[in-house]
Formats: structure tokens, sequence, C-alpha cells
């Protein structure tokens, strides 16, 4: 059986962190019907930090690594991950040679995009502060950009969207089959981890 490793961007610090982190993408994966077939996250911090984490990770036999990070702006049509982390300015990522197209993932525009995806998530979570009417249909939720999304969580949350503080506990509420409905790029991942 191959053990999966995922590194993936975000989850602030300290060992509280840690675990509500971990714990998160658990829940998000287990709803996407991976129960039993969980990769092991590893919290990778900043978008720079998590791509040092997983180049360097030393892979033991029978696993695979992936990386997993937001977009951070649009992807052109056709690009895979690795083309858009090695063209990205900010970046200028290279494929890691013991690494292949299925290695890399992205959160496309981040991972709040996700979050839109789910509204139901969302009422759940912030219950008497949703304003669901404040909600926009997108046919192409990926395309939308990150000062959008934020400005949508905050109308439809009363405000009470804190990216860092909220982020990964709505993850745990989140359905990961709604957000491959909605986020190829998701569905990618997902249809990949499934394969496995």
């Amino acid at each position: 059986m191959v053990r999966v490793r995922i590194f993936i961007e975000g989850g602030g610090s300290g060992e509280a962190a840690d675990e509500i982190f971990k714990n998160s993408w658990r829940d998000f994966f287990v709803s996407a019907g991976l129960d039993g077939k969980t990769p092991r996250v590893v919290r990778g911090g900043s978008r720079r930090a998590t791509y040092r984490k997983f180049r360097t990770a030393r892979r033991r036999a029978n696993e695979l690594l992936l990386l997993l990070v937001d977009s951070e702006g649009p992807v052109a049509a056709g690009q895979s991950a690795w083309e858009h982390l090695q063209q990205r300015d900010e970046d200028k990522w290279e494929q890691p040679a013991w690494a292949d197209a299925n290695s890399a993932y992205l959160m496309v525009q981040f991972m709040e995009t996700w979050f839109l995806a789910d509204p139901d998530a969302l009422r759940r979570y912030f219950r008497h502060s949703f304003h669901g009417n404040a909600l926009v249909e997108w046919p192409d939720l990926e395309s939308v950009d990150k000062a959008t999304v934020m400005n949508t969580l905050g109308r439809v949350t009363g405000n009470r969207y804190e990216k860092g503080k909220v982020s990964f506990k709505l993850l745990s509420e989140v359905n990961a089959n709604r957000v491959a409905n909605a986020c190829p790029h998701a569905k990618s991942l997902l249809d990949y981890l499934r394969s496995l």
C-alpha cells in the first residue's frame, strides 16, 4: 500500500496550531471519502517554507510526497501546477528531479475560495451571523480574485471570518465533494488521492 505525505501551506505556529491544522485537513479528506486512505499532513507554514520542506524531504519506501499551496492568482488554462509555480514571478520554483506531474497541487486562488463552494458549511459555522443573501454564484469560482473572495466572506459572515483564527476550524466543516464540484484543481487532487 502506498503511503502519502502531503505538505500543505499555512497553519500558524505552536503545537496547538499544528494539531488543529492536521485534524482539519484530516476531516476534509475524510469528507471526500478518503477515510482509510487519508494522507499524512505536514504543516508547511509559509508558502516558501512549505516548498522547501517538500523539496528537501526524505522519501520513505513506498511513500509519495505531495505539495499543496495557494496559487495566489489565476492559473492559465491548460497550465500544470508545476508550470504555474515555475512561471509565477514570486515563486520561480523548480520541480524536483524525483517529483512528477502528480506531485504538486494548487488551491485556486487560495484556500478561502473553497469555503465559498460550501455555503452550508458557512451557515453551520457562523449560524446567526450568516448572511446567505450576500453570496454570489460564480460560474467559475476559481477565476474569482482573492480580494473579491475575502470581501464576500466578510459580507456573508457579518465580518466574523478571520484568516488564520477561523480558517482551519471552518475547513473541518467543509464538504470536500462540494469543493471538488466547484473547483477543478481541488477535484484533481482528490481524484488522484482516490486513485492510489
